[in-house]
């Protein structure tokens, strides 16, 4: 009788962690993801930084090079990508960087254990300039100037308007041809990314970013909410189509310090489309203002994200050329410290403009002090958390 009772636990036991492996196995590259991120997040807080392997403050392309690796010997949990210009078929995105050596790099992460986003900075298929508002204005001057003198006034306020951009892509506008082209250019990149095997990685896709400022073609006074609204879901039912298993949907608007359910809730996507609520928070100004918007922020988003079952991360942050050494611990670490954020990402390490972590930052020792603690994950601190 001990025998058979022995014997009939073992294969309870056993049916019971086949059934557990099955139903991990049956899961997608995406939904993996998004459960391993819920995880971490319990765990503590990934650091993330844009382009780390590409270039530093100090150095450009050189290979096997990393300014976070250089100062604390790891490389970041969560590195970010941009494709901006592929959707023109250039070789190299908006930062030089060849698309080549970022679908390498992606693949080399992946295989490491680390995880990857992806942000898109597209041209403006209207106008045919960047994805930049403000960065155009010489060159809407000079079409208007041109224009004028063509005494073609009502046509020059037309065209240059960029109120108009995303009005022309949707479903019927002038430029929807052209920028369903642009999305199957994105979509043909993001299939090539695969592991040895032929599995498709899984990536989070964060488009539309700092939507409710209005420095984008997409931003907050260029495009009605309806419009938005119009445009996040044809890109995502156009990609999700074409890369149905492996696209984590982050939504990321910038930082307000104001936020409420009913101002969020006007461009929110909806739960049905997005998995990770992320903030793009830089400190441009005082050092209180940052702290007391960054706070307001993080409170309304970790209620909002714990209600609508989402993850939180910090998608683009930092402080321009560290002027401050004492930054990341003494004003953004404990400011971010008290909320679920599974990941912060500081943008890229260009020589005149450097957000991350580095030796040769003046927050070299402050950031290698945070690094020693457990709560701060890097590459190899999530490498076996599956």
């Amino acid at each position: 009788m001990k025998m058979k009772i022995i014997l009939f636990t073992a294969t309870l036991i056993l049916n019971f962690t086949l059934l557990v492996c099955n139903s991990y196995a049956a899961k997608t590259p995406a939904e993996k993801l998004i459960e391993r991120l819920h995880k971490l997040q319990k765990k503590g807080y990934m650091y993330g930084h844009q382009d780390d392997p590409f270039y530093g403050i100090t150095w450009d392309w050189d290979a096997n090079r990393s300014d976070t690796y250089e100062l604390v010997g790891d490389y970041p949990a969560v590195m970010g990508f941009d494709l901006g210009g592929i959707e023109v078929g250039d070789s190299k995105n908006l930062d030089s960087v060849p698309f080549t050596r970022i679908r390498e790099t992606i693949i080399k992460h992946h295989s490491n254990g680390g995880i990857i986003t992806i942000s898109w900075h597209p041209r403006n298929p209207l106008l045919g300039t960047t994805a930049w508002i403000e960065k155009d204005t010489v060159a809407y001057k000079q079409a208007i100037s041109a224009l004028k003198q063509m005494r073609q006034d009502t046509i020059a306020k037309k065209v240059i308007n960029p109120q108009k951009t995303v009005a022309s892509i949707l479903p019927g506008g002038s430029q929807h041809a052209k920028f369903r082209t642009w999305m199957s250019r994105i979509t043909d990149f993001l299939k090539t990314l695969k592991t040895d095997k032929g599995q498709p990685i899984p990536v989070i896709l964060r488009p539309w970013h700092e939507n409710n400022g209005s420095w984008f073609w997409w931003g907050q006074n260029n495009c009605t909410d309806e419009e938005f609204h119009g445009l996040w879901n044809m890109l995502q039912d156009y990609v999700n189509k074409e890369l149905p298993t492996s696209i984590v949907w982050s939504y990321s608007p910038n930082l307000d310090g104001y936020w409420n359910e009913q101002r969020f809730l006007k461009r929110y996507p909806g739960d049905n489309r997005v998995s990770l609520i992320g903030e793009d928070a830089y400190q441009w100004g005082k050092e209180e203002d940052f702290k007391k918007q960054l706070t307001a922020d993080l409170e309304f988003l970790t209620k909002f994200s714990n209600e609508h079952g989402k993850l939180l991360a910090l998608t683009e942050c930092g402080y321009q050329n560290s002027p401050d050494s004492t930054w990341w611990t003494r004003v953004f670490k404990t400011t971010i410290e008290k909320y679920p954020v599974c990941y912060f990402l500081p943008w890229r390490n260009y020589s005149k403009d450097h957000f991350g972590a580095s030796k040769d930052a003046k927050t070299a020792n402050d950031f290698k002090l945070w690094y020693a603690e457990k709560k701060f994950l890097f590459l190899k601190d999530i490498k076996k958390i599956k």
